[in-house]
């Protein structure tokens, strides 16, 4: 199990590198999470959802991914509130003290989870999270030391040394462990490090000394890596060669922007996530992203007078796109009787289709692939939402998805040409549905992007990094 000093210390790259290594080597290998809490979710092979993070594992691990490597997925739709995903499936939403309460019925997912995965796999890599050392936190504890103790579970103490203090965070969090604890820890790694390694020996020997524990590695810090982020937003420098300008729009209960990843690495492409008090850029593109607080992250959008900027970006000849709870944002009205995200009660949307979205208590999850509105451009992703929109604008489509007895419509794109909704996320992921997409928002002379190959030259470039940096007598006893 790979825990860490603090949240983005490096524990799922180093999950996703050992899972790579074993892969290569031949060894049947799977990544686990017992409990996440992310809004960047991907959509499983057995019709559920898991973190992002797990995925990205999974795809290393050369495995598709399934509902058993992230058994508990918790989603916040506000700051003392979440819906809680079990083995893949919403079961409710739960304010934090009632989740804290449900913790010790979540172990039962988590513990039936990892025995499937034990009967089908000789190694399993587990991924803890945010710190061991969260002392509120440790009672019934089901994400790092309290599920290393129920599974009799070795742990590697990843930190990272960019951020500054990385002897202080080792040795801080070893000593807040318990006794029992402190055994399981087998050693750490120091992850992206800068410079001359010689000049961090003597400080690799005085914590050795000093905890009795071994470096199994440090880990260098990998410039130009792809893969995956669970929640950060990855900001993108100015390209001096950029032909188009796209902004998308950086909303409190954003979800899924690993969609825009595409968009962020492209060498023609000047990327800008739009945040609080700041205002729409003159842009190409104005992208309105997913969300799993629709209704609360459209009146964030209108305190900000993003809807009057979008309105004058139309008017100047722009485009205006919008992705899962952006496309129902478009529409006329967005309505919640349930209470399935937020308290119930109903919307106005920003009206720019004739359509009209209601949140049912069944969500949709499914991996999805078909074309564009052309019918000859193929385009592939997932739908992970709980609205169904309905109008006279789903008349004119901006996807046709595979189903069961031909194509499906998906979505719309407006009679102008000017605005594009849809449900698919990952729309951006597929090469040439990229290059159309681009096309259609001003781009029309290409480099070619392929998302997918550069995630596969990470994880081998991630891979090969971290089996240089670690202990070769660690590795061999890995797998």
């Amino acid at each position: 199990m790979v825990q860490g000093t603090t949240s983005d210390a490096g524990k799922s790259t180093l999950v996703a590198a050992l899972c790579r290594i074993l892969k290569n080597r031949g060894v049947s290998v799977v990544p686990f999470k017992p409990q996440n809490m992310a809004l960047n979710s991907a959509v499983t092979i057995d019709g559920g959802e898991i973190g992002r993070a797990q995925a990205l594992q999974a795809q290393a691990a050369g495995l598709e991914p399934h509902t058993d490597m992230n058994p508990i997925l918790i989603k916040p739709t506000s700051d003392t509130r979440a819906q809680i995903i079990v083995q893949g499936k919403a079961i409710t939403d739960m304010d934090a003290a009632v989740y804290h309460d449900y913790k010790t019925q979540a172990m039962k997912y988590v513990l039936d989870s990892y025995s499937r995965l034990q009967q089908q796999y000789d190694v399993i890599l587990v991924e803890g999270a945010g710190s061991p050392a969260e002392i509120n936190l440790r009672d019934r504890d089901i994400a790092n030391m309290g599920f290393a103790e129920a599974v009799d579970c070795p742990v590697i103490l990843i930190a990272d040394i960019d951020r500054g203090g990385v002897f202080a965070h080792l040795v801080g969090t070893l000593e807040l462990l318990s006794e029992s604890e402190r055994a399981r820890v087998i050693g750490f790694v120091i992850n992206r490090f800068r410079g001359d390694i010689n000049l961090l020996q003597s400080g690799l020997d005085w914590l050795e000394q000093k905890t009795g524990k071994p470096v199994l590695g440090v880990i260098p810090y990998l410039q130009g890596l792809y893969l995956d982020a669970e929640d950060a937003l990855t900001a993108s420098a100015p390209k001096q060669n950029a032909q188009l300008t796209v902004a998308v729009l950086a909303l409190p209960r954003i979800s899924n922007h690993t969609d825009f990843d595409a968009l962020r690495l492209h060498p023609q492409v000047n990327f800008h996530w739009v945040g609080p008090n700041q205002p729409v850029p003159a842009c190409d593109l104005v992208i309105i992203p997913g969300s799993k607080n629709t209704r609360a992250d459209l009146d964030f959008l209108r305190e900000q007078g993003w809807d009057v900027q979008i309105q004058q970006h139309l008017r100047y000849g722009g485009k205006l796109m919008g992705i899962c709870g952006g496309f129902q944002m478009l529409g006329k009205t967005i309505h919640d009787p349930l209470g399935v995200e937020s308290a119930p009660g109903s919307s106005i949307g920003l009206g720019y289709l004739a359509l009209h979205t209601e949140f049912k208590d069944q969500k949709i999850l499914q991996q999805r692939s078909g074309f564009l509105w052309d019918k000859q451009t193929p385009v592939s992703g997932y739908e992970i939402h709980s609205g169904v929109s309905y109008g006279p604008a789903l008349q004119q489509p901006a996807i046709y998805l595979q189903g069961a007895n031909g194509l499906v419509p998906d979505g719309v794109i407006s009679e102008d040409k000017a605005i594009l909704g849809t449900y698919l996320h990952g729309v951006f992921d597929q090469p040439q549905a990229l290059a159309q997409l681009l096309a259609w928002a001003g781009l029309v002379e290409q480099t070619r992007v392929d998302i997918g190959q550069l995630r596969e030259q990470s994880l081998n470039h991630l891979a090969a990094a971290t089996a240089a940096a670690l202990q070769g007598d660690f590795l061999k006893n890995l797998g």
